[in-house]
This record gives C-alpha cells, structure tokens and sequence, in this order.
C-alpha cells in the first residue's frame, strides 16, 4: 500500500461550502466562520493537537467571477499561510456551490468544471512545487445531488431529478481527474461520500427488508459510477481514485421510507444501529482501496462521547485490516446553519456564535479526547 501521503493521521475540516441555500441565499461560510481573515491564527491553534493536515475549499462561485476567467488571490493566501505554518492542503475543487450562472444540468457544465480544475492545477503548482497534491474535485456528490435534485434545497432545485444531477456530477468528476492528472500526473484524489446504514422498521416484511436493502445500497452509487461498476461510459475505472473518503455523523443511520434516526447513545441501544468499524469494512471490501475518515463530529455536550465512539470503532476498524489512513475533524471551527444563520451548531473543536462569528472558545473536553485517541490509535494506525 505504501506510506501515507498525510502529514498527519488526525486532519482538521474548515466549513468551505458557498452553495445556494433552501432560500436561494448565497452562504460562503469561510468568510462568515473568518477563516479566511484568521487562516494563520486557525493554522497555528493546530499545532497544540499536533494536526498537520486539513481540508480546505477553493469555493467555485468566487475563483470563477466570469466564465472561464479565474482569480485565485485568496487561494494563493491560503497555500502561503500553509507554507507558513507547515500545514499541508487537501483542496476541494467543489465543495457545495457553483457560480451563479451554472448548475449541474446546464449543458456546459462539465466543460466549465474541467475549465477551472486545469486552472487550478497550474496556479496551485505554480506556487507550490513540492510535495503531493492532494484533491477531491466534488465533495459529497451523492448528497448535494439528492439536496438539489430530489430535495429543492439548492441548485438547480428540483426534485424527482437526482439521477440527472449525479449522473452530470459524475461525468464532470471524471473528465476532471483526467485533465488534471494530464498536467499533473502524480497529483491524488480523496473521494468524500457519506456512508451510512439504512435499515428496516422493527419487526419488517420480507417487502421492507428488500426496499432498505436496496435504499443501503444506494448509497455507493456515485462511487460505483467513479470506478466503473456502472455506467461504465462514463469512463470511470478503480485506478481514478486514490482514497476512499467518507463521512460519518451521529445521524447517518435511520430506518427506511421513514427517516428516524437510530439513537447512538442510548444506554439500551437499538440492534439495528451498526459500529462504523463494520461499515468502513464493507467499503473496503467492495472497493478495496485505502480509507479516510473525511468527515465526522458531533454538536453540543456529546462531543467527546462522540470522539471515544469514533476512536473505539477506528480501532476495531484497523484490527479487522481496513487501511484507515485519516480522520478528520469537521468541522475544526463552528459554523452557522446554511438555511438558518443565526443558529450556530457548536460542533467544531472551537465554538463561535451569531454575537462573535469570529470567536474561537474552545472546547477544552474535546480538545481532551482527540488528544487520549491520538494516544489510544498510535499503535493501530498503519
């Protein structure tokens, strides 16, 4: 498998969304959490967790101001503070937004999206030399194609449309890692879907076993399409990607066709819910490539409980022989709801509120706990 290209095992995720939200408002969360004013300060507080890698977003809708002409000023701030504070970059090309000219049905979208990841590619390496580049070119696309194509929560606000979303979603994913990798061969690609578990209402018919069965496997759809276990094409195939990431919540399990969460913390808990461990392992059996844990936290006074599940599980997880290569803490720093931003969720390692967007309280409870799994998963980790 080879050594790993991460600077460090734990990574920390900064919120990059500036998709459209459910009301059709612009929402760039890297200026309203202030990372990108304090990008320094937030790269310094890192080292006292020892995390030396972390995910940022470039933000389409503000590099690409007019069709294919680019302005990467903030980028270039962002992999200068990096360099500064000897912190390594994954980039998402799209995390969540598109210019607001663009949605993933407009016929030239994928044109547009192989536009800016070639320009991005150039720029990125024609201020940084060194090193691996390490990209994910759309984030989630499984969710955001559900969002916006079956939900009408953002672009392009539809529904009975998700097909059609993650279909051009992943036709310009694809067309995407050729072209960069065409200027940059060496250059890596992290994947960043959820992985959840679907199950059936207690006591189901064979009928309900069957539809949650199928609902689970869904799930994998916009990876089998990257890999080419369908729609073969597109053009996908296993050797696009590099690392399987996914992301992983408290609320990612819930019963079929009625969408009740499965409680985590009961101390009576329900025999449907699945450990991760056992999840991360039927991924790496399907597609057999490295994992990350490219996303995962918790809002609230659970936070920490939250952490010592999910070091408990990743433990489990590398005993049974999953290449676990990462987890990563997102988001690092609090954020606003996209659709309601007057409500911050107190889910990052250092709060903030409507009052003090820009604060950083920490969480000293759960700076605690990352510390003891970065302990506990030292002579686990491959």
């Amino acid at each position: 498998m080879g050594a790993s290209p991460f600077k460090s095992f734990w990574m920390a995720g900064y919120e990059c969304s500036d998709q459209l939200n459910h009301y059709g408002d612009r929402v760039d969360l890297l200026t309203l959490t202030g990372h990108i004013d304090k990008i320094q300060e937030d790269y310094s507080l890192l080292k006292e967790l020892n995390i030396a890698t972390v995910r940022e977003g470039i933000r389409w809708s503000k590099v690409e101001y007019k069709p294919y002409e680019y302005d990467f000023s903030t980028v270039e701030l962002m992999i200068h503070a990096g360099k500064v504070q000897g912190i390594q970059q994954i980039w998402d090309i799209c995390h969540f937004g598109y210019p607001d000219d663009l949605s993933p049905l407009h016929p030239h979208f994928a044109r547009r999206f192989v536009s800016l990841c070639e320009a991005f590619v150039r720029f990125y390496r024609q201020h940084s030399t060194e090193g691996k580049l390490i990209v994910t070119p759309i984030n989630e696309v499984g969710f955001i194609s559900w969002l916006g194509g079956d939900h009408a929560s953002t672009t392009p606000y539809c529904r009975g449309m998700g097909w059609d979303v993650k279909y051009s979603l992943v036709r310009a994913y694809i067309l995407g890692i050729n072209a960069m990798r065409a200027i940059d061969p060496e250059l890596l690609i992290m994947t960043t879907e959820p992985i959840v578990n679907i199950v059936p209402v207690e006591q189901p018919s064979a009928a309900e076993i069957l539809i949650a069965n199928e609902q689970h496997e869904l799930q994998y759809q916009a990876l089998d399409m990257l890999t080419g276990r369908i729609c073969p094409e597109l053009g996908g195939h296993p050797g696009l990607i590099d690392y399987m990431g996914f992301n992983f919540y408290y609320n990612n399990q819930w019963v079929s066709n009625v969408f009740d969460c499965l409680p985590w913390a009961n101390l009576d808990p329900d025999p449907r819910w699945r450990g991760l461990s056992s999840l991360l392992l039927e991924a790496y059996h399907r597609y057999e490539k490295p994992l990350v844990l490219a996303e995962t936290s918790h809002p609230g006074e659970h936070r920490p409980n939250w952490i010592e599940l999910i070091t408990k599980e990743s433990v489990k997880a590398l005993a049974f022989g999953v290449p676990l290569m990462g987890i990563c803490l997102y988001p690092i720093i609090d954020r606003p709801d996209w659709d309601h931003l007057h409500i911050w969720h107190h889910s990052g390692l250092w709060d903030a509120s409507t009052e003090n967007p820009f604060a950083r309280w920490k969480c000293e409870s759960y700076a605690e706990a990352i510390m003891e799994s970065q302990v506990l998963l030292a002579g686990h980790i491959f």
